[in-house]
């Protein structure tokens, strides 16, 4: 095994005092905070900074079913997340260069074996998670592998030019036991007109999958895109959670 890849302990300690885990693999840090028992679910989420933490934080600020959350850091966030090229949203912004199926291949193939050999037995089911770009990213790993049964987009760009049309037009490669669409409730008050057809989207794609027999839920939450994120991203993969 690569040194690069090998899992470098912290001095950090989840309940119970499960150990935290984390490793690089192509200057992606990973961090697996593992379950307290075997044979648990597992969820990937990607991030945007090193959020984590604050994410992990506000899911046990109240009692959680028992998981393995596995983060992934260190992002070209426009280049990872996004399934194909966009040109910049703002004037002066950077464009989307579309690689997403490159870093998905790089997510299932070596990321989550690693991840999952830092926990015990094997997962009842894998989900992934995503914020902004990140949750359009979840989305759309379902239409390219079946690693995944359950997915949770919150505040997702599901504005992104092409998308919409995608959904309608793909398969996904399984159907997904759950999913979970969220946004702020003045995210589409904004003067960029791509981006004001967030809500409008995110409702069209909940009701989609829910034509489609699929179990979803979509919630609103106060203020706009930035607003909470961490707190945002608990609920949604606290109700992935549930049975």
């Amino acid at each position: 095994m690569d040194e690069q890849n090998t899992p470098q302990k912290e001095p950090k300690k989840t309940q119970a005092g499960s150990k935290i885990t984390s490793f690089v693999v192509e200057e992606k840090k990973v961090t697996v905070y593992p379950s307290l028992s075997a044979n648990q679910p597992i969820i990937y989420l990607n991030t945007f900074g090193e959020e984590g933490e604050s994410v992990r934080q506000s899911l046990h600020a109240a009692p959680c079913p028992d998981f393995t959350l596995v983060t992934v850091s260190g992002l070209d966030w426009n280049r990872d997340m996004a399934p194909w090229d966009c040109p910049p949203v703002f004037p002066g912004g950077e464009p989307c260069t579309g690689r997403a199926d490159e870093y998905l291949r790089l997510l299932t193939c070596r990321i989550a074996p690693l991840a999952e050999a830092q926990s015990s037995g094997q997962p009842s089911w894998r989900g992934i998670a995503g914020y902004s770009l990140g949750g359009l990213f979840a989305l759309y790993s379902l239409y390219q592998t079946d690693f995944f049964s359950r997915a949770a987009s919150m505040s997702g760009s599901l504005w992104f030019p092409g998308f919409a049309e995608f959904i309608r037009t793909h398969e996904m490669k399984r159907r997904p036991d759950r999913l979970y669409f969220s946004l702020g409730d003045r995210e589409s008050r904004t003067r960029n007109p791509l981006l004001q057809t967030v809500e409008e989207r995110t409702r069209e794609a909940e009701a989609f999958y829910r034509g489609q027999d699929v179990k979803t839920q979509l919630c609103f939450h106060p203020g706009g895109h930035g607003r909470n994120a961490a707190g945002r991203t608990a609920a949604g993969i606290r109700w992935l959670l549930e049975l």
